[in-house]
C-alpha cells in the first residue's frame, strides 16, 4: 500500500509539474507571435503560419508516439528492475530516432520549395528550411523525454520545454528585428522569426541529456525494492549462493534490436497517426483557401500571402482560452479512468460535471470578451483597424468557447473508452472545415472571412457530436443543462459590463488621452479588469462555482477558502 501510494504521489506531482509547465508553454508562445507578427506584417505573417503547418505536420508524424510508447516499455522494465533491458530500449530508440529526423530533415530541407509549393506559398520556402533542423532536434529530444517519463519524472520535459519556448521568443525576436532593419524580403525576415523555435530545440538537447545521466546516477544499477521490502533479484548475473560466495547464472536473453524497434514502432505510429489527423486537416485547410484566394478572386500569392496573415493575427488570439483547458482536460483522463475502474460511478460523474462546468467557466467569458471587443483588441495588439480583421475575430471569438468544449468533451469520451468516437467527430468538424471554406473563400464579399466561419462550424460540429456520443454512451455523463445555465448567465452578464465599461472608459478618456494605440490599450485594460472583478462576484453570488469545482484547480482549496466559497 505505502508503494502504490507513493506511485501515486509521484503520478500526481508530475501531473503537475508538467500542467503548470504547459499553461506557461502555451500562453508565452501565444503572446510570443504577438510582437512577432507586428513586425512581419500580414504577408509575412501567412508566410510564418505556412511554414509552421508544414513543420508541425512532419513533426507530429514522425516522433508524437514515441515519449508515450517509450516511457511505457521503460516504465515496465523498471517496475522489474531490468536495468539492461531499460538500456536496451534507449540504445534501440535513440539511434533509431536519429535516423528518422536525419530524413525527415533532408525531406524538408532539401524539398522546401516543393512544400511551400504544395501549400500555395512560395513565401513559407526559407522558413521550412530554416526549420529543417527542428525536426532532427524533435526526435532526439522525444527520446529523451519518453525515457525520463518512463521513471515518472516530468521534471525533464517541463523544464526542456519552457527553455524552448524562452529560447523562440528571445532569439525569433532578435533575428526577425535585426533582418527587419536591414531592409531584407518578407519571406527572409519571416524565415529569421521562426528561427528561434531551431535554436530553441537545440538548446534542450543537452540540458535533457545532463537530466539525463543525473538520472542515471541516482537510479544506479540497483534495481528498485519489491513490494515487500526485499531487494529484487534479476534473473541471470552474479548472484549470492547458500555459502555467501557469487555464483554465475545464465542471464536472460535480451529481446533483440529489431524486435525493441518493432515493439516502439507498433505503439508509437497509431498514436501518431491519431495526433496528426488534425495537423493534417489544418495543411490541407490552408493550402486549399490560398489556392481559392488566387484562382477564384485574383489575388496574387503575396496578396493571398496577407489575406492569409488576417486569419492568423485572429488565430493568435483565438488559441488563448483553450491554453488554459489543456491541463485540465489531460488531468481528468486517468481521474475519470481511475473512477470507472473502481465501479464508483459517483465520483466518475462528480469529476466529469466539475470538469465541464469549469471549462465553461473560463472559455464563456473567454469567448464573449473576445467578440464583443474584436476591434479594440485587434488595434491595440497589431495596430490594425481594418473591418475584416475584426471580423474575423469576432467569429472566431465565438469560435474559440467550442475549441475549448471539444477539448474537455474529447478528453471525456477518450477516458471513457470511446476514443474511436472522438476521431470520428474530428473527421467530420475537419472535412467539413475544408468543405465550407472552399466555397466560402471564393466569394468576393466574403473572402478570408470564410475560413472564419468555416474554423467556427468545424469546431461547433465537433462539440455537437461530442456531446450527443457522450449522452448516448457514457453511463454516468454530466447534467449538461445544469453545467451550462449559470455560466451562460454569468458569461452573458459579464458581456454586458465589459462593453458598457469600454464604451464608458474610452469617452471619458478621450478627450484626456486621445484614441490612439496606447490609450486604447490602456481602456482596454481598464474595462477587462472591471469586467472580471463583477464576473467573479456573478459566480460566487450565484453560487455557480462550488469548492468541489475548484478541486480540478492548481491551489483550488486555498483559492475557494479564500473566496468563501462553500
Amino acid at each position: 500500500m505505502e508503494l502504490q501510494g507513493q506511485q501515486k504521489q509521484n503520478y500526481l506531482k508530475g501531473a503537475a509539474v508538467l500542467a503548470a509547465a504547459t499553461i506557461f508553454v502555451k500562453l508565452v508562445g501565444a503572446v510570443y507571435k504577438i510582437p512577432i507578427f507586428n513586425i512581419l506584417g500580414n504577408a509575412g505573417v501567412g508566410a510564418f503560419q505556412t511554414t509552421y503547418d508544414i513543420y508541425a505536420l512532419i513533426m507530429t508524424i514522425a516522433i508524437a508516439g514515441v515519449p508515450v510508447a517509450l516511457s511505457r516499455m521503460v516504465s515496465a522494465a523498471s517496475a522489474k528492475g531490468d536495468s539492461g533491458l531499460v538500456k536496451r530500449y534507449f540504445s534501440v530508440a535513440l539511434p533509431a530516432f536519429i535516423l528518422i529526423g536525419l530524413t525527415a530533415m533532408s525531406l524538408m530541407f532539401f524539398f522546401a520549395d516543393s512544400l511551400a509549393g504544395l501549400m500555395n506559398n512560395s513565401l513559407a520556402a526559407p522558413g521550412i528550411r530554416v526549420l529543417a533542423p527542428a525536426v532532427f532536434f524533435v526526435c532526439i529530444i522525444a527520446v529523451y523525454r519518453g525515457y525520463t517519463q518512463g521513471f515518472q519524472n516530468m521534471i525533464p520535459t517541463a523544464m526542456s520545454q519552457v527553455v524552448e519556448v524562452i529560447s523562440k521568443m528571445a532569439f525569433g525576436l532578435i533575428v526577425a528585428l535585426w533582418l527587419a532593419r536591414r531592409e531584407y524580403g518578407t519571406d527572409i525576415v519571416s524565415a529569421g522569426a521562426i528561427m528561434g523555435v531551431t535554436i530553441g530545440l537545440g538548446l534542450c538537447i543537452p540540458l535533457l541529456i545532463w537530466y539525463k545521466q543525473r538520472l542515471d546516477r541516482r537510479l544506479g544499477v540497483q534495481p528498485p525494492p519489491s513490494a515487500d521490502g526485499t531487494p529484487f533479484v534479476r534473473e541471470g548475473g552474479l548472484q549470492p549462493s547458500q555459502d555467501g560466495d557469487l555464483d554465475e547464472v545464465p542471464q536472460e536473453k535480451l529481446p533483440g534490436r529489431w524486435q525493441v524497434f518493432a515493439s516502439l514502432m507498433k505503439v508509437s505510429i497509431p498514436i501518431a497517426l491519431g495526433a496528426a489527423f488534425m495537423h493534417i486537416m489544418v495543411v490541407i485547410d490552408s493550402s486549399v483557401v490560398r489556392g481559392r484566394l488566387q484562382s477564384a478572386l485574383g489575388l496574387t500569392e503575396y496578396e493571398a500571402s496577407s489575406q492569409f496573415g488576417i486569419y492568423t493575427l485572429g488565430m493568435s488570439i483565438f488559441n488563448l482560452p483553450s491554453a488554459l483547458v489543456i491541463p485540465i482536460a489531460i488531468s481528468i483522463i486517468p481521474a475519470i479512468s481511475s473512477a470507472i475502474a473502481r465501479s464508483r460511478g459517483d465520483e466518475a460523474n462528480s469529476i466529469m460535471q466539475s470538469s465541464v462546468k469549469l471549462v465553461n467557466l473560463l472559455a464563456l467569458p473567454a469567448a464573449a470578451g473576445l467578440m464583443v471587443l474584436a476591434s479594440p483588441i485587434m488595434f491595440s495588439l497589431y495596430n490594425d483597424t481594418a473591418q475584416v480583421t475584426s471580423t474575423v475575430l469576432t467569429i472566431l471569438g465565438s469560435a474559440s468557447f467550442f475549441v475549448c468544449f471539444q477539448l474537455i468533451s474529447t478528453a471525456i469520451l477518450q477516458a471513457n473508452g470511446f476514443e474511436r468516437l472522438a476521431m470520428l467527430s474530428f473527421l467530420a468538424g475537419g472535412v467539413l472545415r475544408i468543405v465550407v471554406n472552399y466555397f466560402l473563400v471564393a466569394i468576393p464579399q466574403v473572402g478570408i472571412i470564410g475560413q472564419a466561419i468555416g474554423t467556427f462550424l468545424c469546431f461547433l460540429v465537433i462539440s455537437i457530436m461530442n456531446i450527443t456520443f457522450i449522452i448516448v454512451k457514457v453511463k454516468d455523463r454530466p447534467n449538461f443543462r445544469a453545467v451550462f445555465a449559470k455560466p451562460l448567465l454569468c458569461a452573458a452578464l459579464m458581456a454586458v459590463a465589459v462593453y458598457g465599461s469600454y464604451t464608458l472608459i474610452s469617452f471619458i478618456g478621450s478627450g484626456f488621452i486621445g484614441t490612439g494605440r496606447t490609450a486604447v490599450t490602456l481602456y482596454l485594460a481598464l474595462s477587462i479588469f472591471f469586467s472580471a472583478l463583477v464576473y467573479i462576484v456573478l459566480i460566487i453570488v450565484t453560487r455557480t462555482v462550488t469548492r468541489e469545482d475548484l478541486k480540478l484547480v492548481p491551489k483550488g482549496e486555498k483559492l475557494a477558502k479564500l473566496l468563501k466559497i462553500k
